[in-house]
């Protein structure tokens, strides 16, 4: 076969180990995923539309964008739904990266825009993190007549990190405006920082080269269902829409995306744990003698040394969290925050790994 040699040199996917022993004794608090389930109403739409699913959804996802689009203030043509944001990542690439092409991204961020980027023929131009931050400043700086794609996950996923209003303005005001910047906000719904970017404002204000990612896979509990959407401007979503796969949005997760936009009730209490878990751990983790990250998300990482070494501690107790030195960050873990049940058991145990 004539391989791809750029896609032939990838590492292979490796699913997370797996705990040995019957399933319900594993915690999973590795994945980010919401511990109080998924939104009430969003269950009960996906019961009363179960029936239907011998029929194709609607391949626009039109009903479901609709609410999104009025939610945000932006017209129908503004947004694109997806099957998890993770493809709205691959189709960005599939429409920008040619061979050769370059992308700029944080070395220590989403490992998806780095695999994406290399799966087209790009090159990835990774900057280091400043204090477990997006450097925006030194990412502005390496962009280049070959950039195609700038990528900024705020809050960060590993590091549960953000970025100021006042740096992501100046950020966006230093790019070309033919190069993309795709702000990657998966995490907006957990942000309690009062100067968090409005970046919708600078759509409905016309700017040109900017594509929201979000996502229904967090704090609405529908990881599952695999449901991202995504806002931009309306000639760069009608690009995208010529990529995008017919029938990628399924029918349970139209419906679903809709009911959970209207479930306030699980959205106001799957922050409120959330705050409280990152209460929590910051405080256990520090007695415990270490020095995890400030958190803006539904997760905390924190330096352990060896983070294969702890990781594999973990595992071997019931739990799985994920070791971030494939990221570009060795000898750190990220915590999805669980039930109060299982974080004071994940705490019980990395105590007893770590002596």
């Amino acid at each position: 076969m004539r391989y791809k040699e750029y896609i032939q040199n990838l590492p292979a996917y490796k699913p997370a180990k797996l705990i040995a022993g019957p399933s319900a004794d594993v915690v999973k608090l590795s994945s980010n995923e919401n511990p109080l389930g998924p939104a009430p109403k969003a269950l009960a739409a996906i019961m009363d539309a179960a029936a239907g699913v011998h029929r194709y959804p609607d391949s626009g996802a039109t009903a479901l964008r609709q609410v999104l689009a009025e939610r945000a203030g932006l017209g129908l043509g503004n947004v694109t739904c997806s099957n998890g944001s993770d493809e709205l990542i691959l189709l960005i690439c599939v429409g920008l990266i040619r061979e050769g092409d370059e992308t700029v991204l944080a070395d220590g961020t989403f490992i998806s825009y780095l695999m994406r980027t290399l799966e087209l023929g790009g090159c990835p131009v990774r900057v280091p993190l400043r204090t477990y931050a997006h450097d925006l400043s030194a990412m502005a700086a390496a962009i280049t007549e070959r950039t195609r794609v700038v990528f900024v996950c705020n809050p960060n996923n590993p590091t549960g990190t953000s970025n100021s209003a006042a740096e992501v303005r100046t950020f966006i005001a230093s790019v070309p405006e033919d190069v993309l910047i795709v702000m990657d906000e998966a995490y907006v719904e957990f942000v309690e920082r009062d100067d968090y970017p409005d970046l919708l404002a600078e759509l409905r204000a016309g700017r040109p080269n900017l594509l929201l990612l979000r996502t229904f896979a967090k704090i609405y509990g529908l990881a599952g269902l695999r449901l991202g959407y995504a806002y931009g401007p309306e000639e760069l979503i009608g690009y995208l829409e010529k990529v995008r796969p017919t029938f990628n949005v399924n029918l349970l997760a139209q419906v679903a995306g809709i009911a959970a936009l209207d479930d306030d009730d699980h959205l106001q209490r799957s922050r409120a744990h959330t705050a409280a878990s990152r209460t929590f751990y910051m405080a256990e983790l520090r007695a415990l003698g270490l020095e995890p990250i400030p958190s803006e998300t539904n997760f905390v990482a924190v330096p352990v040394g060896d983070d294969a070494v702890v990781g594999a501690g973990l595992r071997d107790r019931g739990f799985t969290v994920t070791t971030l030195a494939g990221w570009g960050l060795p000898g750190l873990i990220r915590i999805s925050f669980g039930t109060d049940v299982q974080n004071r058991g994940l705490i019980a145990a990395l105590k007893d790994v770590l002596s």
